[in-house]
């Protein structure tokens, strides 16, 4: 069952990992909706351009796409990507929101603006503990097979905190 109605706004990681995982519909199911920045969306569309497994984002239909509508809420950190600043902005501009990001720094700066933020495992451990993932492991091992750099020590914890660890 989705959450009541918030605002979650997605960086291009989460759904490119979720989507080569085949898990981009856990979305939906925990959050409902989701909307993106036009900068995730020309992310996206460079690397099917590239050739890369990338969703098409105009296609789902529970994906939105919305305008970050102060500019001036663009964080002023040159190591940010663009898909990434536009996330904290639209998160900035809309408080109470939850924005999916992937990458340390954008997950700081979020932190450091109050911006409610969770990342491709923490949707992962959510949709667990929601019963709409038997285990996280597979997901885990085929998130891997797909590029994703998942660290053992971050792997054991969270397979730790999904009851699967073993210890």
């Amino acid at each position: 069952m989705p959450e009541p109605p918030r605002l979650v706004v997605a960086d291009t990681s989460p759904l490119l990992y979720l989507h080569q995982a085949q898990q981009l519909h856990l979305l939906r199911a925990l959050y409902g909706a989701v909307v993106v920045p036009p900068a995730v969306r020309v992310e996206l569309t460079a690397g099917r351009e590239r050739g890369h497994d990338v969703p098409e984002v105009a296609a789902i239909e529970w994906i939105r796409s919305v305008h970050v509508p102060d500019r001036s809420l663009l964080p002023a950190v040159v190591d940010l990507g663009p898909g990434e600043s536009e996330v904290i902005a639209l998160g900035l501009a809309h408080p109470g929101c939850l924005a999916l990001l992937d990458d340390r720094l954008a997950r700081r700066i979020a932190a450091v603006g109050g911006l409610a933020h969770t990342g491709t495992l923490g949707i992962l451990l959510k949709a667990k503990t929601a019963g709409l993932l038997d285990a996280v492991k597979p997901v885990l091992e085929n998130l891997r097979s797909h590029g994703m750099r998942i660290h053992d020590d971050l792997e054991r914890r969270i397979l730790r905190m999904a009851g699967e660890s073993g210890d």
